[in-house]
C-alpha cells in the first residue's frame, strides 16, 4: 500500500484552462500505478487534491493560483433564508445513498444534463465510457446520491466518504427541474449526512473567485480555504 512518503507525481504539460479564458493550466497527477486506499485519500484531500475516477490531481500552475481548494465545517454551518427554501421545495424527494455502479438510467440523466448545461465543457461529449470513468472507476467508500420525484430519478450526487468528512465528487440533474435548485440541495443534503455520521467536513473541490459557475461554493458558510499549507476561513469573497 503506498502512503504519502513513497508517492510519486507527475505533472502534465501546460494546457488551455477550462475555467479561465486566454490562460493556461497544468495539473499535478499521483502515480496512477500507486495503491490509494481510504487513508491515503483522505491524506490527498486535505492537501487540495481531488478524485476524477481512477485519478487523484491538484491544479499547479506556474503563474497561477486561481483554484483553491474550499471545504465547509458542517458543525458551524447554518442555513441561510434561500437554502432553508430550497430544503422545503425539495422536502418531497425520495433521497436514497445506493453504492457506486453504471446504471443506464444513471447515465442517461448525465448525458441529458452535459448534452444541454455543459456543451463547452471538457465533458462534452458524452459517452458511457466517459460517465464511467468519471464516477465509477477508482471507487473506495463511494456513493451515488439517487434523488427521485414520485419513483423518477431527476438528480444524482456523486460523493466519497473520507476519514474526516464527505467529499462532493459532481451533482447531475435534469434541467426540467431546474426551478428545485437540486445541486443546493445535493450540497444541503450531504452536509446532514456528514452531521449524521459525526464527520466534521464536506469537502467542496475548488473555488476560482473570477469564475460565475462555481459562486454557490461560497455560498455555504463558513467556508474554508486551502492557502499556503493551512486550512482557514474565505474571508475574500
Amino acid at each position: 500500500m503506498s502512503s504519502l512518503r513513497t508517492l510519486v507525481f507527475f505533472a502534465t504539460p501546460a494546457h488551455d484552462c477550462s475555467y479561465l479564458p486566454g490562460r493556461e493550466a497544468t495539473t499535478m497527477f499521483v502515480d496512477p500505478r500507486a495503491s490509494v486506499d481510504k487513508k491515503l485519500y483522505s491524506q490527498l484531500t486535505t492537501l487540495g487534491f481531488r478524485r476524477s475516477g481512477s485519478h487523484y490531481y491538484r491544479p499547479h500552475c506556474e503563474a497561477c493560483n486561481a483554484c483553491i481548494p474550499v471545504r465547509l465545517s458542517v458543525n458551524d454551518f447554518r442555513p441561510d433564508r434561500s437554502q432553508r427554501r430550497v430544503s422545503r421545495k425539495n422536502s418531497d424527494l425520495e433521497c436514497t445513498l445506493v453504492p457506486v455502479a453504471f446504471n443506464e438510467d444513471y447515465y442517461q440523466l448525465y448525458a441529458n444534463y452535459i448534452e444541454l448545461r455543459h456543451k463547452d465543457g471538457d465533458m462534452y461529449p458524452p459517452s458511457r465510457e466517459q460517465f464511467t470513468s468519471f464516477l465509477v472507476d477508482g471507487a473506495t467508500d463511494s456513493w451515488f446520491l439517487e434523488m427521485r420525484l414520485e419513483g423518477e430519478l431527476i438528480a444524482l450526487a456523486a460523493l466519497d466518504a473520507l476519514d474526516d468528512g464527505l467529499s462532493a465528487i459532481y451533482t447531475v440533474f435534469d434541467p426540467v427541474y431546474e426551478n428545485r435548485s437540486l445541486g443546493t440541495f445535493a450540497v444541503l443534503w450531504q452536509i446532514q449526512e456528514a452531521r449524521r455520521r459525526s464527520l466534521p467536513y464536506l469537502y467542496l473541490g475548488y473555488w476560482i473567485k473570477q469564475c460565475r459557475k462555481m459562486n454557490y461554493k461560497t455560498r455555504f458558510k463558513p467556508i474554508e480555504a486551502l492557502r499556503g499549507g493551512q486550512w482557514q476561513i474565505l474571508d475574500d469573497v
